[in-house]
């Protein structure tokens, strides 16, 4: 028997950035007893050190970065491995990947799910504990990080390949770990599509499947008898205008390995609210952390609850997805042509040309291809 910790998205940011600076690492403080309570414990390293006026890589959204004092900082905590198959490790490009990397290695930090090059992201990482071998496998979602065969980044979820890395995990392994960066971001629950997903995870040879990356946590399930964690939420991550929301809520996993079942116990907490710290909960906080998440896995085992709170999910999506295949990239131009004030809205024949291109796997094989070769070129 051992236990294994996994914590939601480390990201150093705003007011914990600036006590980095300070070599203070105190808004760990709180959860250094639980991180050194267990066998081994896991966090997600959201950003990628970086040193020096490194250009950042071409993508949409924010690129973030934090400095090697990031690294101290799991050190003090405790933290023995960092996976790094997450949407932000490549966001500077092959330096800020291979820094990261050494940073880890210096202070003995195991990684997992991030290389140098695809070969080295998709590694399974074996370890020994308590005279068992767990093995870790650990991928995301593709977006801007995913490593090639000559760049470095993370590790992507695809299915052939995570069947290959599970099923030899499970050849080499006494219990098989398998930890996914993944789910839509702010929605507090799997998509139909990541339920089944990550259930054929645990059919394949999984003992466990976590998720982080919503920003938010979710609920969790046990399928075959072996749990799915769908969501951690940020374990530290200080953002000015996202305080006393979602954004500061979720918990740790403490995974227990017995002969035969692995155990779920969660170790919930707020974080970077009205202090840069993460907080586990006390007094009445925590029935109210437990009474949510019942809610949120009373939906998870509900099929058709599931699929109706996603499609009310997707319906509250539709600006976004309109503004992102519109013309204008101005803000408020795209605000007055979701209003219909301005231009036109796509015909149904574009809409169609379009959704094929999306979902036919051929079309969409061609549509990447292109995009890719525009996209790196500056890189």
């Amino acid at each position: 028997m051992f236990k294994v910790l996994i914590a939601g998205d480390y990201c150093p940011q705003e007011r914990v950035a600036d006590m980095l600076l300070k070599q203070d690492f105190s808004f760990f403080d709180n959860i250094k007893e639980v991180v050194h309570g267990v066998d081994y414990s896991i966090v997600n390293l959201e950003c990628p050190i970086v040193v020096g006026d490194v250009k950042p890589i071409t993508k949409c959204g924010r690129a973030l970065r934090t400095t090697a004092d990031a690294v101290k900082s799991l050190k003090y905590a405790g933290f023995d491995c960092a996976t790094l198959a997450n949407n932000h490790f490549r966001d500077f490009g092959d330096e800020g990947c291979i820094t990261t990397i050494n940073e880890l290695q210096k202070h003995n930090i195991d990684f997992v799910g991030g290389g140098c090059n695809l070969e080295e992201a998709q590694k399974i990482l074996y370890k020994q504990i308590n005279g068992k071998t767990l093995a870790i496998v650990n991928f995301c979602e593709t977006e801007f990080s995913i490593s090639t065969d000559s760049r470095a980044g993370s590790a992507p979820l695809d299915a052939v390949d995570n069947y290959n890395q599970i099923t030899q995990a499970r050849s080499n392994a006494d219990y098989v770990l398998v930890i996914v960066h993944g789910g839509h971001e702010h929605y507090k629950l799997p998509s139909p599509r990541m339920q089944k997903l990550y259930r054929y995870f645990i059919t394949i040879g999984a003992d466990a499947v976590v998720n982080h990356h919503q920003h938010c946590y979710s609920g969790y399930e046990y399928f075959n008898n072996k749990p799915i964690i769908y969501g951690l939420g940020n374990l530290c991550f200080d953002k000015k205008i996202q305080r006393n929301t979602i954004w500061n809520e979720g918990y740790c996993a403490i995974l227990q390995f017995n002969t035969s079942s692995v155990e779920i116990t969660p170790i919930p907490y707020k974080q970077c609210n009205e202090a840069a710290t993460v907080e586990i909960l006390q007094g009445a906080d925590n029935p109210q952390f437990i009474a949510h998440i019942n809610k949120l896995n009373k939906i998870i085992s509900d099929n058709d609850r599931l699929k109706a709170e996603f499609e009310k999910w997707c319906i509250s999506r539709s600006p976004l997805i309109k503004t992102i295949f519109n013309s204008y990239h101005n803000r408020y131009l795209n605000g007055a042509a979701n209003r219909g004030w301005i231009g036109r809205p796509a015909s149904l024949r574009e809409q169609i040309l379009l959704f094929n291109y999306l979902v036919c796997e051929s079309h969409r094989d061609i549509t990447i291809g292109v995009l890719f070769k525009n996209l790196i070129k500056d890189e």
